[in-house]
């Protein structure tokens, strides 16, 4: 198996983030939901102050390779606040490319949340995952995660577009 980093990401990285979010879309048959740009990107996430963070897993070249690290996976996380336990970072995102699968790397993007949530004095992560995903299911159970509509019953809700214009009164 080739070498794996996961690293922050830079500015830089913009342009395959993009197309993994694309990716990921087309994957969860959401592509039509897709409306962000690299520039939104670039400026959401490398500002003064970020909307997001993100990891990048990159595959690095053997010795003697000529083409430098490829990103094959991503998660986007940001920090949210429970009333009840404090700081918390909510993953967003987490994505590896269907060639890359199966080899840990999700896994690793997830630890290094974890590490970055320790870091910041964090008491939780959170994440979801859409119901049909048996698979991601699968592995954040076995990393340790609780299924909170089980677990709870939380259900997640949105406002958007009309709705949350017509609450906001404009």
């Amino acid at each position: 198996m080739a070498s794996v980093r996961i690293r922050e990401a830079k500015e830089g990285d913009c342009g395959d983030i993009l197309r993994l979010i694309r990716e990921l879309a087309e994957f969860e048959n959401l592509s039509d939901q897709v409306k962000i740009s690299e520039e939104a990107l670039r400026a959401d996430g490398f500002g003064e102050n970020p909307f997001y963070h993100c990891l990048v897993a990159e595959i690095l070249p053997a010795s003697g390779e000529l083409l430098g690290p490829c990103v094959v996976g991503y998660g986007i996380y940001y920090f949210i606040y429970s009333t009840w336990k404090g700081r918390t970072i909510y993953l967003e995102d987490i994505y590896v490319m269907p060639e890359y699968r199966g080899q840990g790397i999700g896994s690793k993007i997830i630890k290094k949340v974890a590490e970055v949530a320790l870091d910041k004095g964090c008491s939780h992560f959170r994440l979801a995952v859409l119901d049909w995903n048996q698979r991601a299911m699968d592995l954040y159970k076995a990393l340790g995660a609780r299924d909170l509509t089980e677990a709870e019953g939380w259900h997640f809700f949105c406002f958007e577009g009309e709705a949350m214009r017509k609450l906001a009164g404009k």
